[in-house]
């Protein structure tokens, strides 16, 4: 097969510019957003197993644990435990939708701030939750407080970051979840031993909203932000910040300013823009990938990872360790990407982790299957519990490297200045529904498909690696203004595309 069938890279349109302690810094304040989507998400799953909790709002999950015959898939499986988990995804969904209007007009960082607020006042009234109602309400700010921050913060690194080393930057998004999904865990481990630890855990979530607060207002917008806006000389003067004094920062922002000019042109809505057939590619993506991220089952694994770790045989402390353990390997390898994906590209990472997460989930449901039988009566042992601990942790090592990263890059640069918030909204709108969906069906199916249930996701990453063999082309060190040159040299998207060479 020729070179370039599949993947296009080495393009030119490189700025230049260097690594400067402005761009770092400010990279990592923003990276710090993902802190609450990751504390929120190792949170959950922790305060589902702690008994007074469980006591106090689902008590009939504990009738279910102390029936002795009771299918060990089954015992979770609880409509309102759901609901609990999911409202967040349905406000994140809504939220991330109205978020692409007011990131355009208001700013990426503006946003940030506005998302840490909301999910400072769902921590506070999950904290003090009196009933059910309080826990779903306090989950639905938390929701909107989520959606706000997965709009603006992948764009904002996208964005501000030098092209070259641009994949490296926004790998910090993930980085700092997985942080709040290990610091999540470690708190759960230590309030699990309180009778009052559950609201420790959901309460501290006003620590991490804190930090990306504070953090937000502390830095300046994007450049791309600021000439959308109007704001030309403002955009100069953060882009010499970022890109360090003595570099020609003119050709950057000519660029910055014709891609404004032209989207102001157009005058066209960006939701109907979006659709054109020569933004087929460019949606394409932004539906596929946070789709296909999600059905990795990822995001589930994290969730009720110390329910699921229990399920197989762990007790409740062991299942809280277990969950670390995978939180710890994860966070591991997302800094593995972050030196390789600039190096080796996007897809390598995407094939290979695709791969690994793929034998590993097949394994998972082998061991389950020989040693719990079909009916998942049968106790496992804690020698297969901690075979299976390992397959989950070469799992999330591999999710680490590749989809857990990526997915937030790939969306927030592939498309052009005038259709960018909205890509994003609806990239991360997608995760929401997605995400949703399986966190409500999820301990149903788990009661129903028992080992199967990793066979269905074992299914759709064999899918998507194939998907990305085919459709996804290479994007590494390609600056955002010159992106429409992959889509031109792409084997089948260039048949959509209108050449810009």
């Amino acid at each position: 097969m020729a070179p370039g069938v599949f993947a296009v890279e080495g393009l030119s349109g490189n700025y230049g510019g260097r690594i400067t302690v402005s761009v770092v810094m400010t990279c990592i304040v923003a990276a710090s957003g993902g802190l609450i989507f990751g504390y929120d998400i190792g949170i959950s799953g922790g305060v589902t197993t702690m008994v007074p909790f469980l006591k106090k709002f689902f008590p009939s999950i504990l009738k279910k644990a102390a029936e002795a015959k009771t299918n060990m898939y089954c015992i979770y499986n609880s409509n309102t435990l759901t609901a609990f988990t999911s409202s967040l995804y349905i406000a994140g969904l809504a939220s991330s939708l109205v978020a692409s209007r007011l990131t355009a007009a208001l700013g990426r960082r503006n946003i940030m701030v506005l998302g840490g607020c909301l999910f400072f006042a769902g921590g506070a009234i999950n904290g003090g939750a009196k009933d059910v109602a309080m826990l779903i309400v306090g989950r639905i700010l938390l929701g909107f407080g989520v959606g706000f921050t997965n709009q603006a913060t992948p764009v904002y690194l996208s964005e501000m970051a030098p092209p070259k080393w641009r994949g490296a930057f926004n790998t910090g998004f993930q980085f700092f979840i997985g942080i709040g999904v290990v610091t999540a865990n470690c708190l759960n481990y230590g309030a699990a031993k309180l009778t009052w630890g559950w609201r420790l855990s959901l309460g501290l979530a006003v620590v991490p909203a804190v930090i990306m607060t504070l953090g937000a207002l502390l830095i300046s917008d994007t450049p791309s932000s600021l000439v959308e806006r109007g704001k030309v000389e403002q955009a100069k003067q953060s882009l010499i910040k970022v890109r360090g004094k003595g570099t020609d920062i003119e050709p950057e922002l000519n660029d910055l300013i014709r891609s404004s000019e032209i989207a102001k042109a157009a005058n066209q809505e960006p939701f109907v823009t979006i659709f054109e057939r020569q933004y087929r590619p460019h949606l394409t993506m932004a539906i596929a990938i946070p789709f296909f991220q999600q059905v990795t089952g990822i995001n589930i694994i994290a969730f009720y990872a110390p329910v699921l770790f229990q399920s197989v045989g762990f007790g409740s402390d062991s299942a809280l360790i277990a969950a670390i353990i995978l939180g710890l390997v994860n966070l591991a390898s997302i800094l593995v990407s972050t030196v390789v994906v600039d190096r080796f590209g996007r897809r390598f990472l995407f094939l290979e982790g695709g791969i690994q997460m793929f034998i590993c989930q097949v394994a998972v449901a082998c061991v389950l299957a020989a040693v719990t039988g079909v009916s998942g009566t049968k106790h496992i042992s804690k020698g297969y519990g901690v075979l299976v601990l390992v397959f989950m942790c070469l799992y999330a090592a591999g999710f680490g490297w590749s989809w857990g990263p990526l997915s937030w890059l790939i969306p927030s640069e592939i498309f052009p200045m005038k259709i960018r918030t909205t890509g994003q909204s609806i990239s991360v709108a997608v995760n929401f529904a997605v995400t949703f969906v399986l966190s409500q069906t999820f301990l149903t199916m788990l009661c129903h498909f028992k080992f199967g249930a990793f066979l269905f996701y074992a299914g759709w990453i064999f899918v998507m690696t194939v998907f990305v063999l085919l459709f996804v082309p290479e994007t590494k060190g390609i600056p955002l203004d010159s992106m429409y040159q992959v889509w031109e040299g792409h084997w089948y998207w260039r048949r959509f595309v209108k050449a810009q060479s």
